[in-house]
């Protein structure tokens, strides 16, 4: 009951513009987790960078279950292995990022795409957070059965042999 598991791995590539290059991203992300990605729009228009309300600017895929499990294994053998501890919020929760996609096994360079970089996203929970979500009789998560940055920690040294630095 009070094992922390793997809720869901969002995993984002900002491309900061839309065209030929988001279309390519999507592709190099179709690939590596073999689910069909979806655009991310700007929330705001930065003229500077000539981004308007509303464009597309980047993609992302939402993994779980085992598909998440093995995707966060292939990227944590790329990041070698180690997260810092500021990569951790205090509700448990990591992030990291990808430089350059070729990184990934069966990904190679080809000038007409380029490299991309991506950032990884990972939620953990405990059983019983469905308290929190159903429709009625929602009710406040206790505190004990929340996960803190150091179960986080303690399950990703246990589970994939991390060290946090």
């Amino acid at each position: 009951m009070r094992d922390v598991h793997i809720d869901k791995v969002v995993v984002h590539m900002g491309v900061g513009e839309s065209g030929e290059k988001l279309v390519k991203a999507e592709n190099i992300m179709k690939t590596i987790t073999k689910q069909t990605p979806i655009r991310s729009v700007a929330k705001m228009t930065q003229p500077a960078f000539n981004i308007r309300k509303g464009a597309p600017i980047g993609c992302k895929v939402t993994l779980r279950g085992k598909p998440a499990e093995d995707f966060i294994k292939t990227s944590l053998n790329i990041v070698n292995k180690t997260i810092f501890e500021s990569q951790f919020d205090k509700s448990g929760n990591f992030s990291f990022g990808i430089e350059e996609h070729t990184d990934f096994p069966g990904m190679s360079y080809d000038p007409q795409i380029g490299i991309f970089g991506m950032d990884i996203n990972v939620v953990l929970e405990r059983n019983g957070i469905r308290i929190t979500r159903r429709r009625m009789q929602k009710k406040k998560l206790p505190e004990k059965q929340r996960v803190k940055k150091e179960d986080a920690i303690a399950f990703l040294k246990k589970e994939y042999s991390v060290e946090v630095r």
